[in-house]
């Protein structure tokens, strides 16, 4: 379930691939309009569900399709099924993919997930819509720069590290408040929410309690900040436990291999899968 992660290529082996693994399946590769058509009604029906379980309006939570490492050709395809809400993990990717479909007069949305390195600011802020790993002040100084020399402003999401693993990014919780607290001096960053990537485990108890977290920082970050109620958005969940993170408060799950097929898990992550497997 390796959907949603990182900018640049850090030797974090977890960054392309490792929140929560509470579902393993496998999924077909989608190549046609109406594949997609298929996998996104399908993802749609299951968000429904989840969402419906919890008491919650499905149409609340946005899906968020994790795009990175599919060719232009099947992309364009799921874009003709409505998969128009993108998100890449590599910046010269993205903002390639991003300036074909603006040539094509199509209305395709950017987001820009996983860690981003300072020298990459100029880039994002050229063409992504947001940008869902805040976490250092150094790189909202850079962003907002660039930012104010295109004219743009983007809406951003503080990348928080619940599950306290040292291979992933994000500040930790206790970090927030005083992070939250200088935000303000951007004046081209919009604040929205957190982002977070859940422990990489098949315990969905684990899982869920990082789901959480998250909503409890959320919480208090929306009585305490400067920002306040603006702080709405949740991105938490991937293909293998988005459904749980609905259950728990997400409003963005980020969803890949089930759109688009799976894909072969990393030499590190195969290591992590088959132990925990007993």
């Amino acid at each position: 379930m390796s959907d949603e992660s990182t900018t640049t290529a850090p030797s974090h082996p977890d960054q392309g691939n490792a929140g929560g693994r509470v579902d393993r399946r496998q999924y077909q590769q989608a190549t046609t309009v109406e594949g997609f058509s298929h996998n996104l009604s399908v993802v749609n029906q299951r968000i429904q569900a989840a969402a419906l379980r919890a008491g919650r309006t499905p149409a609340d939570i946005r899906l968020l399709a994790v795009s990175k490492t599919v060719p232009q050709d099947r992309l364009a395809n799921a874009v003709a099924a409505g998969l128009t809400d993108l998100a890449e993990n590599k910046v010269q990717e993205a903002q390639s993919k991003a300036q074909a479909f603006a040539e094509a007069g199509l209305p395709v949305r950017m987001t820009m997930i996983g860690h981003l390195q300072t020298n990459k600011a100029k880039n994002v802020a050229e063409f992504a819509h947001e940008f869902q790993a805040l976490d250092s002040l150094k790189l909202a100084e850079a962003l907002d720069r660039r930012l104010q020399n295109v004219g743009r402003a983007i809406d951003v999401l503080v990348q928080v590290n619940v599950s306290d693993e040292d291979t992933k990014f994000g500040l930790q919780a206790d970090e927030v408040p005083q992070f939250l607290a200088a935000l303000p001096q951007f004046e081209c960053l919009n604040v929205k929410g957190f982002m977070t990537l859940a422990r990489n485990t098949t315990n969905e108890s684990q899982v869920r309690q990082c789901f959480r977290d998250l909503k409890a920082v959320r919480d208090r970050a929306r009585q305490d900040s400067p920002q306040g109620s603006n702080l709405s958005e949740l991105s938490m969940g991937m293909s293998g436990d988005f459904e749980v993170a609905i259950e728990e408060g997400s409003t963005v799950v980020r969803v890949g291999q089930a759109l688009f097929g799976s894909r072969a898990l990393p030499y590190l992550n195969q290591i992590s899968y088959f132990t925990s497997r007993g």
